[in-house]
This record gives C-alpha cells, sequence and structure tokens, in this order.
C-alpha cells in the first residue's frame, strides 16, 4: 500500500493512500494547489473525513467536486458543499462501506466534535489493513492483523505541565487538549494492546508544535513496538 502524508499539523492535515488500483484521501485540511503537487485529483475514488474542524474538512467542499466525501450525517450536515451536495456520502460505524478496491469500517473516537470517526481500511487487492485514527484522546476497538498504523501522537504530559507553569500555554487551552487528544503515553498503552505481529510501518501523526518532541517520541515508539516509525511533521 502506498502512502503519502501531504500535511499533518494543527494547521492542515490530508493523507493519500493507494492500493494500485484505487485512490483515496484521509482528510481535507489543506488547498488543492498543494494536494496537486502529489495527487492526481481525477484519480480519486473517494475521501474520509474524521470530523468536522476545518484543519480536517476546510477543503471538504473542493474535494467533492472529484469524489464523494465520505463521514458521519452530523459531520457532513455542518459541513456546506454547495452544489457538490451529491457528493456527500453517510457512513455509519461497525459498518463495511466500500470505495473502489477499499472495504472501510468506521468507528467513534473521543474528541471535542460532534460525532468523530477512526477508520479501519483494507484493500481487496492487497489484502492489507490500514488503521488511521487522530484527534482522540482514547481508542477503545482493538484491531487484529494490521500491516499500517496512522495514529495521532500529539502532545507528552510532562512538556504540557511545563509549559502551563512557564506561562506559556494557558490553562484553558491545556484542559481541551486533554479531553480531545491522544498523549503519547496513551498511545503506548493503546498499541500494547493491539497484535502487531503483521505491523510495517507505524505513522504518528498529528504532533502538537509546543507540546511534543520528536525524536523522543519516535524512539519511545520504536522501543516498545520494535517496527519502523515515522514521524509525521508536516504544516
Amino acid at each position: 500500500m502506498e502512502i503519502k502524508v501531504l500535511a499533518s499539523s494543527s494547521k492542515g492535515n490530508c493523507y493519500f493512500i493507494s492500493d494500485g488500483l484505487s485512490n483515496l484521501l484521509i482528510e481535507a485540511g489543506i488547498n488543492l494547489k498543494r494536494i496537486r503537487q502529489q495527487v492526481d485529483l481525477m484519480s480519486l475514488d473517494g475521501c474520509l473525513l474524521t470530523h468536522e474542524h476545518k484543519d480536517h474538512s476546510g477543503f471538504a467542499k473542493e474535494i467533492a467536486k472529484y469524489c464523494g466525501v465520505y463521514s458521519s450525517q452530523y459531520t457532513l450536515e455542518l459541513l456546506d458543499f454547495g452544489k457538490y451536495s451529491y457528493n456527500k456520502k453517510v457512513i455509519k460505524p461497525k459498518i463495511t462501506c466500500s470505495i473502489g478496491s477499499f472495504k472501510i469500517i468506521a468507528f467513534n473516537t473521543q474528541h471535542d466534535a460532534i460525532d468523530p470517526f477512526g477508520f479501519l481500511i483494507q484493500s481487496t487487492v492487497t489484502k492489507e489493513k490500514l488503521l488511521f485514527a487522530t484527534d482522540t484522546y482514547y481508542i477503545n476497538p482493538k484491531f487484529k492483523e494490521l500491516d499500517y498504523i496512522m495514529i495521532e501522537c500529539n502532545y507528552k504530559a510532562e512538556i504540557l505541565l511545563s509549559n502551563i507553569s512557564k506561562g506559556r500555554i494557558k490553562k484553558g487551552n491545556a484542559n481541551r487538549l486533554l479531553k480531545s487528544h491522544f498523549e503519547i503515553e496513551n498511545v503506548k498503552s493503546f498499541l500494547k494492546a493491539q497484535q502487531l505481529s503483521n505491523v510495517k510501518k507505524i505513522y504518528l501523526l498529528h504532533l502538537s508544535d509546543a507540546n511534543s518532541d520528536e525524536e523522543l517520541f519516535k524512539k519511545e515508539i520504536q522501543a516498545i513496538t520494535g517496527k519502523e516509525v515515522i514521524v509525521c511533521k508536516k504544516e
């Protein structure tokens, strides 16, 4: 499976996956000019959105000109698709949805959004499975026979507390972070609970600019998983 990280930060998120037969975007948080630099928009079979926040869905209307945009009903209702509303595609958690050669199962995540999703994506061509989850402070399901994991690793509690004590971050902003994003120790706990024997790569997404440590995160996740870890910090 081909995976491209086009953007992964609070300023915008967008990812591309392909199994050689079908092509998907995950998130539409950057403009089409940037997407076109690496992706042929006419080749897209669909776009998955996790939730309505602009750094994930800000350009969904523009993407809908080229393909269906898939998310929860409540997420799609919050977004303006204009004349491309026919390309709103509602998916429901725990029910398999087919997009080209991909089979997708959405699952609920925990974030300050109306109805956020994560996605389990499997190619019927390569038989590989990809887990995608971002902007969540907790993930309940356990997953088997994963080949790729793309997961938020937003902050480290000690760094956050230090920034609060130094006045670099307001307590209100910190409280939101605690209730909406994945802390590295929680990421570790999640990964330890999964079956990782088939995993080829782990992608760490959506790192906080102020409250993360790229090298430390990579080292710690590699240490507990024994897998190749790619830190995605692209604005």
